[in-house]
């Protein structure tokens, strides 16, 4: 019911998209119930794990835990491995025996990759890259720029 969607194509190497979750949480704090959030999935080539780190993201996320992971995710950046997504796994209490096969079996690749391939379709070059009501936002990514933006959208 929200009357704003924020959409952002993230990755969850890049050091840019780490600093920016501070600000959507602040901007989503300011408009609770006007303002949604969707995350899409882009990891870059540079960033050798941010594939498979997209991959846990989603397998937390067929168990509820979508949220969550990011944050830990997000929180353990830049010294995250395949090891300590296991244990955050635990520490959620995901089904790890699940969350290890899905990953192993890579059953959310096509996802990622469908994600990405709709981020460049809608011209996503870099992350994170941020759409308001589907106009592409370009310039510095923080709560008090972004804020005034949504309610000219509320308007």
């Amino acid at each position: 019911s929200a009357r704003v969607t924020l959409v952002e194509f993230s990755d969850f190497q890049c050091p840019y998209c780490s600093k920016a979750v501070a600000e959507t949480k602040a901007i989503m704090s300011q408009f609770p119930k006007d303002v949604r959030l969707v995350f899409k999935q882009f990891p870059l080539d540079i960033h050798s794990q941010a594939g498979f780190f997209a991959e846990a993201a989603l397998a937390a996320q067929a168990q509820g835990k979508f949220w969550e992971m990011h944050d830990l995710l997000y929180t353990g950046y830049p010294n995250v491995s395949r090891a300590t997504v296991m244990e955050y796994a635990r520490k959620l209490g995901l089904d790890v025996k699940r969350f290890t096969a899905e990953l192993d079996s890579h059953k959310y690749s096509a996802r990622v990759q469908a994600e990405e391939l709709e981020g460049e379709d809608a011209g996503v070059a870099g992350t994170p890259t941020f759409f308001i009501n589907g106009k592409k936002f370009n310039g510095s990514y923080d709560a008090a720029t972004v804020a005034p933006l949504i309610r000219n959208e509320l308007r």
